[in-house]
């Protein structure tokens, strides 16, 4: 019996040892089967602040379309993390995010579950009873020269038009923005009240050359659990002054500066100017490959030595560094680049158009093959990039 006892307490020991206290993303399964284990160690309070923790960083931490890859990216992002660490990083997810929680207040999301299950309890506060969505915009932050955003407020509501009423949600609400049909943004919040408080719209943040005839479209929807709700607004107006305009490029120059022609005192007859007979200055040949400048940019974005990849550029496309760099739409949302091989398609004194082949891992931990064709030209005696594009 005395054998068995310690049998029994030796394999109980073995048992608790084996829970996990970080997240393991090998796979869904054991994803879930580690967060499992570490929300087991905590108390009731901070099981649901953790679990709305996870809700945060699956809905607002990752870029990525469906429930599945949202579930992989998250496993990435939050890999080997514990408790606190999540909790961390949720609360900076939700800050940038303008959602108004943070993991040291009392649980405010209601029963989060990030692995799908939607079925509505007898106390789901998602499961809002409403009839349809409405919006409401109104321009403001005009400080003379017209209004600089708009504000894109939306309500649920009954069938009568009047706004429902409740507390405690934590329905993901999302913002697209078109223009002629071309989407130019997407973004996402938490509607917990009907005193949503919707979307401030910078049109800093709005490129004009995107913008057709000065008016964007908005469409917003609203996930409860039984219904997603959508809305959409056409023909919105913009103050075409408030838009982002990118930097004009500098102009280069290839010609070298001549100075003025000194009169000698003693022969004053000037030199000929006759254009027969003056030779134009040439410009500086650059000593460098081609494909070396292309290496190094790349080696520079892997290394997130943007200022560095930024400087080996001379392309109007890109625009100013702050859009080059752009951690979101720009090459700031790069993690790592492996290139795989750079030749030189064709070259001539001044210009040079080199060829790429690379891996590009993002900082959600997607990885893509790309193809790529670079535009050098020379400038100064240096190749600088001046065209990028992406082949099929």
């Amino acid at each position: 019996m005395k054998k068995f006892s310690l049998l029994l307490m030796f394999s109980l020991l073995l048992f608790t040892s084996c829970k996990k206290d970080s997240v393991d993303a090998t796979t869904t399964q054991t994803l879930q089967s580690s967060i499992n284990d570490m929300a087991s160690s905590l108390t009731t309070i901070k099981q649901i602040k953790f679990n709305e923790a996870l809700y945060i960083l699956k809905t607002f931490g990752v870029e990525a379309e469906g429930d599945v890859n949202e579930l992989k990216a998250l496993g990435q992002l939050i890999n080997g993390k514990k408790v606190p660490e999540i909790l961390s990083l949720a609360d900076q997810v939700a800050q940038q995010n303008g959602i108004e929680w943070a993991s040291t207040a009392p649980p405010s999301l209601g029963e989060m579950n990030i692995f799908g299950d939607e079925k509505a309890k007898e106390s789901d506060p998602n499961d809002v009873r409403a009839s349809s969505l409405s919006i409401l915009t109104r321009l403001g932050g005009d400080t003379g020269n017209g209004p600089t955003s708009i504000q894109i407020v939306p309500r649920l509501v009954d069938n009568a038009g009047n706004p429902i009423a409740f507390t405690g949600a934590a329905l993901e609400t999302t913002l697209e923005v078109f223009s002629n049909g071309v989407k130019l943004t997407t973004a996402k919040n938490l509607m917990q009240d009907n005193n949503f408080k919707g979307f401030s719209l910078k049109f800093s943040s709005l490129l004009a050359s995107k913008i057709f005839d000065n008016k964007i479209d908005v469409t917003v929807s609203v996930k409860t659990t039984a219904k997603t709700f959508k809305m959409s607004k056409i023909g919105l107006d913009v103050n075409p002054s408030a838009l982002k305009v990118p930097e004009a490029p500098k102009t280069d120059s290839t010609m070298i500066s001549q100075d003025p022609a000194v009169i000698d005192p003693n022969n004053p007859v000037p030199p000929t100017t006759d254009p027969s007979t003056t030779t134009p200055a040439q410009p500086k040949q650059p000593t460098a490959d081609p494909k070396a400048t292309v290496n190094k940019f790349l080696n520079n974005v892997s290394a997130q030595n943007l200022k560095a990849a930024f400087d080996a550029s001379s392309n109007p496309s890109w625009g100013s560094y702050e859009s080059f760099s752009n951690p979101t739409s720009g090459f700031g949302a790069i993690k790592n680049v492996n290139v795989k091989n750079v030749s030189t398609n064709a070259s001539t004194a001044n210009s040079s158009i080199v060829n790429a082949t690379y891996d590009v891992t993002d900082k959600n931990g997607r990885t893509t093959s790309l193809k790529a064709t670079f535009g050098l030209k020379n400038v100064n005696g240096e190749w600088k990039i001046s065209s990028y594009k992406i082949n099929p």
